[in-house]
């Protein structure tokens, strides 16, 4: 199964947050999983880390290297994502979780979010 984490599940992830639940770390570290982050979530870190969101206090260049060296693939915007995006019904404005889960439903992989904001949007979404 290919799993695309949601920002903060892959900040959690990486820094081996108590946050990141135990159903996250199971799904996570079942090596039959394929793990995916988005361009559009270190996208997000940047901007909202020079915003001084505390949430989000990571540099995205060590960010990306270390998901690399463990593993995860890297998961560009494109344009079908872009299109996908104005499939989804308004049910929330944050530009990052609307890529996202366009992303996932382009894709085929399962998105994986605490946020239950992305879980209202349904399809391939799983709250962890």
């Amino acid at each position: 199964m290919n799993l695309l984490l949601d920002t903060h599940v892959l900040l959690w992830a990486a820094g081996d947050s108590a946050r990141l639940s135990p159903a996250a770390r199971k799904l996570i570290g079942n090596p039959a999983h394929a793990l995916w982050f988005s361009a559009a979530s270190l996208w997000e870190v940047t901007i909202k880390a020079s915003l001084g969101r505390d949430d989000f206090h990571a540099d995205p260049v060590l960010l990306r290297r270390g998901l690399l060296e463990n593993g995860y693939r890297e998961l560009p915007i494109t344009s079908e994502h872009v299109i996908a995006v104005s499939r989804l019904p308004e049910l929330h404005r944050d530009p990052f979780d609307r890529i996202l889960l366009a992303q996932a439903e382009v894709e085929g992989a399962l998105l994986l979010t605490a946020d239950d904001r992305v879980l209202s949007y349904g399809g391939p979404v799983r709250r962890v």
